[in-house]
């Protein structure tokens, strides 16, 4: 997306595989570059207006590749063209910030999602981070998962830390642990901002969460990196089966 361009509201993210979820856990979860790309086709058809994009290395697990991240990148500017495409620089338990600051420098995406705990790994490498994605034009979202991540990204903000203009985010409700459930109020923590927001939320309520962001004016990624089920615990058929459903779920509440 430009920056001359309004996104719609509410924006909607794809999230379709995460870093630690397989064909195991799904069979429609991809994992390929080929499964990506469709699934990428089919929920721009349903109504996602971007893809949070992870990439995986050939046994099937979390990578911050550059080669496979510009492989998988080119292919879906080919497909679905309109799409938006957000990279992770997810560690996952995996990558240390060096290994992440490498990867923007190496893709150097047109926008890519930076959890602030895992860049405060490496308090001397922030300002690095920061400062290349705005040389290279790489739009940041910043992850969030409490307010004492909000009340880091406050100081690095003052302190000039993070480049006037990387102030979206993304409030995640709950944590990557088996069996998490979030819920409404779970937003409630974190402290209001006139910045850009999104949400992401784990477990049959991942809908409900996301329409009260949307009534507040938040922007909304879901998927099966963070929920395959719906409100009755029914295993969704696909991501695009999931994103239809809240993109009618929307439609509903504003008519």
């Amino acid at each position: 997306m430009s920056e001359t361009q309004t996104p719609p509201k509410p924006y909607i993210l794809v999230a379709p595989n995460g870093a630690r979820r397989g064909h195991a856990d799904h069979a429609k979860l991809p994992v390929s570059l080929q499964e990506i790309v469709d699934t990428a086709q089919s929920c721009f058809e349903a109504g996602a207006h971007g893809i949070h994009l992870h990439v995986r290395d050939q046994q099937g697990q979390h990578t911050l590749d550059a080669g496979r991240y510009l492989e998988t990148i080119a292919e879906l500017r080919r497909v679905v063209p309109d799409m938006d495409i957000q990279i992770t620089t997810e560690a996952a338990g995996i990558f240390d910030v060096p290994a992440q600051l490498a990867c923007l420098q190496q893709v150097q995406p047109q926008w890519a999602s930076i959890s602030v705990r895992e860049v405060a790994r490496a308090p001397e490498l922030a300002a690095k981070v920061y400062d290349l994605c705005a040389e290279q034009g790489t739009r940041v979202q910043h992850i969030l998962y409490d307010a004492e991540d909000a009340g880091l990204l406050a100081q690095w903000e003052s302190s000039g830390t993070v480049q006037g203009g990387q102030t979206d985010r993304l409030l995640v409700l709950g944590r990557y642990t088996s069996g998490q459930e979030s819920k409404s109020e779970d937003l409630d923590q974190f402290p209001q901002d006139s910045s850009r927001w999104m949400i992401c939320a784990f477990g049959k309520q991942e809908h409900a969460c996301l329409q009260l962001a949307a009534a507040r004016g938040g922007d909304l990624r879901v998927g099966f990196e963070n929920s395959m089920i719906d409100s009755n615990g029914n295993i969704w058929a696909n991501n695009a089966a999931s994103v239809s459903a809240l993109v009618a779920a929307l439609k509903g509440a504003i008519a």
